[in-house]
Parts: structure tokens; sequence; C-alpha cells
């Protein structure tokens, strides 16, 4: 710094009052600057080969990319002048390039350590079985993916500050740090999810684990581009941390509806509005648990209680326990799928779900029921195979079961017909793929 500013001032007088006292053919202000220079770049080279502390390695490399090119250099006084001399580097290229791969594993290193001790820290406040702090409602540990993302983001910027060449680089070695700090990160999730059940606050923490998937998330979604394979892969661990939490999360609200969805096969669909109220009620005991979650995640379990709930209840229907001889039979059946249908919805959307394409399901198959013309149940056949294009003859056929009026012309007529409007229809949410006929 003392030899900076010193080179600075004397080289400001040499232009401003020495450089007209000599002749031109003198060249003084260039004899000057080399000379400067050079003694410059000699302590530079001195202290470059010497044992360097990591930020004396930083401080030199910035000097050398930095501060002597930039704020000397480019000085507005001295800018023209030295724009003639042509001084080169204050080290040599090998020199720097040395200094410069010393600096880079020195970063990453440190980046990859402070990460590691991050997450260690995190584990043990899990193992403390305290109840996770609260910001705005949610259960969250924040400090953990603020802590990561400035880490290496810090870093970043500190390499180029130095140059654009050293910041690109470290860039790219740091590019496998957050995919690999998340992929570990998941593992201690795992390992906490199947170890810490008796845990007091074991639901709170998993949920505050869920609820840091955000910031990583929205982080990457902002700063990373959409053909980096690294995006792909920290998403898709982000997502299998969620999705793993979600299920522990309703793994006890799911075992608690299978007995009451039984009934309705066992009392032949005849008490369904009693049943349909009985999960309603159990479902909403658990739901109020959710909203300590953030709200893209909680619409996220939201849904995916509402895709279960219609699931079970078309498995229900699918699993050919009620065969109806008659048109009245069947219509009052269609009436009570259609009034269950109604409440579902309401109170899945008064809920927060936004799956509004499972909306339709349970009418449609309703319908199905309820119509009796042929021409007309071929029709519903087909739009609800458009909107739901993952439907089977399978799960046609176990409909149908319920319709025990239709000969058999009349059954193999409206299974071919389902055949025919599936085979174009490629798009639509998945529904039925995942409702098993066994």
């Amino acid at each position: 710094l003392h030899m900076g500013k010193t080179m600075k001032e004397d080289l400001t007088v040499v232009v401003k009052y020495i450089k007209q006292l000599y002749p031109p053919e003198f060249n003084v202000f260039s004899t000057y600057a080399e000379l400067y220079h050079n003694y410059f770049a000699s302590q530079a080279k001195k202290n470059a080969e010497s044992h360097l502390e990591d930020k004396d390695i930083y401080l030199l490399l910035s000097w050398v990319h930095n501060i002597y090119p930039k704020d000397m250099r480019k000085d507005h006084v001295l800018a023209e002048e030295l724009e003639k001399v042509k001084l080169g580097s204050l080290l040599p290229s090998s020199l720097s390039k040395e200094l410069e791969k010393k600096y880079l594993d020195s970063e990453e290193a440190t980046i990859k350590n402070s990460l590691s001790k991050c997450l260690d820290k995190e584990i043990q406040r899990w193992k403390e079985d305290k109840e996770p702090e609260k910001l705005s409602g949610h259960f969250q540990s924040e400090l953990l993916a603020i802590f990561v993302i400035q880490s290496i983001y810090s870093g970043q910027k500190r390499a180029k500050d130095i140059s654009t060449a050293v910041g690109e680089e470290l860039s790219l070695r740091l590019s496998k740090e957050l995919p690999a700090f998340l992929k570990s990160y998941k593992d201690a999730f795992e390992d906490f999810k199947e170890k810490s059940k008796k845990h007091t606050y074991y639901k709170p923490i998993l949920i505050a684990n869920i609820n840091n998937c955000w910031n990583f998330r929205d982080y990457t979604e902002k700063n990373m581009a959409e053909k980096d394979d690294n995006k792909a892969s920290i998403l898709s661990t982000l997502g299998d941390i969620e999705n793993s939490g979600f299920d522990v999360l309703l793994q006890q609200l799911f075992a608690q509806l299978k007995p009451i969805y039984k009934k309705f096969t066992e009392n032949k669909w005849d008490s369904s509005n009693e049943i349909m109220n009985e999960i309603i009620k159990t479902t909403s005991k658990h739901i109020s648990d959710f909203r300590t979650l953030k709200d893209p995640f909680y619409h996220a379990i939201i849904e995916k209680i509402h895709a279960r709930l219609v699931k079970e209840y078309i498995m229900r229907l699918l699993k050919r326990k009620v065969s109806l001889k008659t048109p009245t039979q069947q219509q009052n059946l269609a009436q009570n799928i259609s009034k269950n249908a109604a409440d579902l919805e309401a109170f899945c959307t008064s809920n927060g779900s936004q799956a509004t394409w499972l909306n339709l399901a349970l009418p449609k198959l309703a319908e199905i029921i309820r119509l009796q013309d042929l021409g007309a149940i071929k029709i519903e056949v087909a739009t609800l195979a458009t909107t739901y294009p993952d439907i089977r003859k399978r799960h046609l056929e176990a409909l149908l079961y319920i319709k025990a009026n239709l000969s058999r012309g009349e059954l193999k007529s409206i299974l071919g017909y389902l055949a025919d409007s599936t085979a174009s229809t490629l798009s639509g949410a998945p529904l039925f793929s995942s409702i098993n006929m066994s």
C-alpha cells in the first residue's frame, strides 16, 4: 500500500511539474515509471515467492489483477502517459497462475469445510429436540440456507473481485458444492427421520426442514441457468427431501382414513354422506398442524391430501362390491357420489387446495353410473378419458360392474370406445395410473 501510494503520488508530480523541465526526447516520465514499476514488481515477486497466508495471497492477487492495473494505471492524471510506456504486469504470468491456484484451492477447501461444519451444527440442533423457531407462523431453521448460500455467493464474489477469470474458475469449482451439500443434508434428514420418531418435536423439526428447502429452491431458480445440470440435481434433491417429509407427516392421517373408506363398500354406499363427513372431520384435525408449513409447501401437502381422498374413493368404487340391476338403484348411487364429490371439493378448496384437475373425476364417474342410454354413456366415457388419459380398460370394466343391467355386447361396445378415444390422448394429469386394481 505504501509503495503504491508513493508511486502514484510521485508519478503525478513528474507529469505535472518535472516532465516539462526536460526535452521531449529524454522521455523522462517513461524513465521514472519504468524504474518505479521494476522496483514494485521485484518486491511483488519477492513476496509471491515467500510463504504467504491465504489473506496475503488474496491481497497480492488483488494488486496484480485489480488495484495496480485499474486504480493506479487508469488514474485520470497518469493514464494517458502510462499508456505510452507499456509496463506489463506486476508478476510474471507463471507466478501469477501459481498464486491463483493456491488461492482457488484454499478458498474451495475453506468453503467446503464451513458448509460441513454448518450441517454438523444443524444436525446437533435436531438432536437437542427443541421446538424450532417460528417466523411468520412457519417453523424453520432460517440460518442454514442463509449461511450456505452466503458462503458460496461471498466466495464467488471475492474471487470475481480479483478478476473475471478467477471468479469464473471458482464458480466452476463451487458449482458442485451446493448439490453435494444438499445430498449430505438429505442423508442426514433421512437418518433423523428414521431414528428420532420418539422426539417430542419430531414433526415440527420435519416441517422446519421442509421449509428450509424453500430458500435453496428460490436461490437455485433465480441464479442458475436452465441448462445447468447442477440445477436439475439440486431441484431433484430438494424434491426428495420435501416429499420424504410429506410422507411422514401424512402417514398417520392416511392410516386413520383407510378403515373409514372401507365402510363405503361394507354399507353398500347406503350411509355414504355420514362416512364422507367422518373422512372430512378426521382430515380436518390433521390439517391444522400443516399450517406451520410455508405456503407453497402447505398447498403441496393439501394437494397430496386432496388427490389421496379422491383416489381412495375411486378405489372403493372399483372394488366390484356393488352390482345394481335397476336404473333407480344406479341413480341413487350416482346421487350419493355427486353429493360426496361436492362435499369433498368444498372441503379441499376451503383449505387451500389448488388441485382443480381432481374435481371432475367423481362427478364424471357418477354420471356414467346414472346414464342409461348407450350413446350418452359412450360420450361420457370419451370426455372422462380426455380429462384423465391414464384411465384404462380395467378401471372402466370395474366401474361398469356396478351397472348390472348392461348386456355383454353393450359392455364390449363401451370398452372398445375407451380404447379408441385414449389412443391419441397423451396429455393430462395422472390419476388412475396410481390406482391399483389388485
